[in-house]
């Protein structure tokens, strides 16, 4: 349905490699090549999210490998120092876990990744179970959308409720997800909000809004300028000949 943002659950990893709280150090560190993953989610026996594992959660263990830490660093580095001695996903996860839920817009996905500088979120039900995980890739699969379907969004969504009889058929093209609305149109106030939904459509890369408000005509309104441009058919004669 044209308008209806999509959620998570549209875009998201249905099957999820996962440790246990009690997965030994090495089992961590095999998991993360093997799938090739830059974290892992930690699931109780009831399989609710209780944290994240990530590859830089097992680098303090090889970083303080050799020598004692001076008194700075085991002031101002007391988490990794804790890390480093670690041995189970349960010590070295970062908890509570950061999650989104399946119902989520992509776009508050997106947000919470960029808040936060994560790279993936753990899918949850309303009870914390893990149902699936969304990454930043999985995220830009709206931009996948064919700019046809953009195109047909935009007239039907918003430039038909918000200019409804306008002077002139409204042009909407759309190319690589650029879109171009052309034409004029009775009000030019509601021009802003037009934009303003177009750019929030799914896939729209950037707007393009030459909309302009009706002709003026001298004649009927010699107080008003004529609004053509370029010295058209409509355009001052006086002030035409007066720019040669």
């Amino acid at each position: 349905m044209y308008g209806t943002p999509h959620t998570v659950s549209d875009v998201m990893t249905r099957t999820v490699v996962a440790l246990s709280g009690g997965a030994p150090f090495k089992d961590i560190a095999k998991a993360i090549r093997r799938w090739q993953v830059s974290a892992l989610p930690v699931l109780d026996e009831d399989r609710r999210v209780l944290g994240v594992v990530s590859a830089a959660d097992l680098l303090p263990k090889e970083e303080f490998r050799d020598g004692t830490p001076d008194r700075y660093t085991r002031l101002t580095r007391a988490a990794d120092l804790a890390k480093a001695g670690a041995r189970t996903a349960g010590e070295l996860m970062t908890a509570p876990a950061l999650t989104v839920r399946a119902d989520a817009t992509l776009a508050q996905a997106a947000r919470t990744m960029a808040r936060y500088g994560v790279k993936r979120l753990p899918v949850v039900d309303d009870t914390g179970v893990l149902r699936g995980i969304v990454s930043r890739s999985d995220l830009l699969q709206v931009f996948l959308r064919e700019d046809a379907d953009i195109a047909q969004e935009v007239r039907r969504e918003i430039v038909a409720p918000l200019f409804p009889d306008p002077p002139e058929p409204l042009g909407v093209r759309v190319r690589d997800g650029v879109v171009r609305i052309t034409g004029r149109v009775r009000d030019t106030a509601l021009v802003p909000v037009a934009v303003r939904l177009t750019r929030a459509v799914e896939g729209v890369v950037d707007v393009d809004c030459a909309l302009t408000g009706p002709r003026r005509h001298p004649d009927l309104d010699p107080d008003l300028p004529d609004t053509d441009d370029g010295g058209g058919a409509g355009a001052d004669p006086q002030k035409a000949r007066s720019s040669q």
